[in-house]
């Protein structure tokens, strides 16, 4: 976990997480468990509020949701009846080994203290079986995107991400990687409301979370792809990574 005041920062405003961040396109979700027997054991590692858990529901797999942080834990469970979330973390699952057919995560990967995570992942999945890391990247080779984010000072790139990561360790065969384009519509409120489950805003000073909220604003009254506008179409790129347990 690179830094655990930011990682688990998200409990405080779970309820607007669930609410505001995107879902998973149902191919992408697809893709990162091809190949797998139906129904498949899935661990959602990092599960935060349960959107990739209700993406894999929705397919008719087993998921086993597990996540630290336990504001985010309480929203997972009011949202997906009937499921239950495990305290724990990537360095740490209180799974017995080989228990899964597949790990996933959604938008947490980078936060994995890699050393330590990438071993535990291998000794929960069964040989044969599949990682998948899961990232929704706001796309920034549209100019407004691009403005939004340096506003917010947010977003991991395609490029990034590629240069970034590049194994899973020893028991984990070399990853390969797809990409699925979507989008959301959100109005201007909901899109401030979206910057506002970021780490980095949730941690800054109370100065600086105004500072973006203003700046934003004005983005998004002077934009000419945005001005006067009541619903906005903000656009994704999914990147999945998945590598078959040795």
């Amino acid at each position: 976990m690179t830094d655990p005041t930011q990682a688990l920062s998200f409990g405080a405003a779970a309820a607007d997480y669930d609410r505001f961040r995107p879902r998973y396109p149902e191919a992408a979700l697809r893709w990162a468990l091809d190949g797998l027997p139906a129904p498949a054991r899935v661990v959602d590692l990092g599960a935060g509020t349960g959107i990739l858990t209700r993406g894999i529901l929705a397919l008719d797999h087993a998921v086993t949701p597990v996540e630290p942080d336990p504001g985010m834990r309480a929203q997972l469970e009011a949202t997906t009846p009937g499921t239950t979330a495990r305290n724990g973390s990537a360095e740490s699952m209180p799974l017995p080994d080989g228990y899964a057919d597949a790990v996933l995560v959604g938008q947490a990967y980078h936060w994995f203290d890699r050393e330590r995570a990438h071993p535990e992942i291998a000794r929960v999945v069964r040989s044969g079986g599949t990682f998948a890391p899961v990232w929704n990247l706001r796309d920034d080779r549209i100019g407004w995107v691009d403005d939004m984010n340096r506003v917010a000072e947010t977003g991991g790139t395609v490029d990034r991400l590629l240069e970034d990561v590049t194994d899973f360790g020893p028991e984990f065969w070399q990853p390969e990687w797809a990409e699925f384009n979507h989008a959301t519509e959100l109005t201007p409120e909901e899109l401030l409301g979206m910057v506002g489950t970021r780490s980095y805003h949730l941690t800054a000073t109370p100065e600086r979370r105004r500072q973006i909220d203003r700046e934003l604003r004005e983005l998004l009254d002077t934009h000419p792809d945005l001005a006067g506008r009541d619903t906005l179409v903000l656009p994704y790129r999914t990147l999945v990574f998945r590598a078959r347990r040795r």
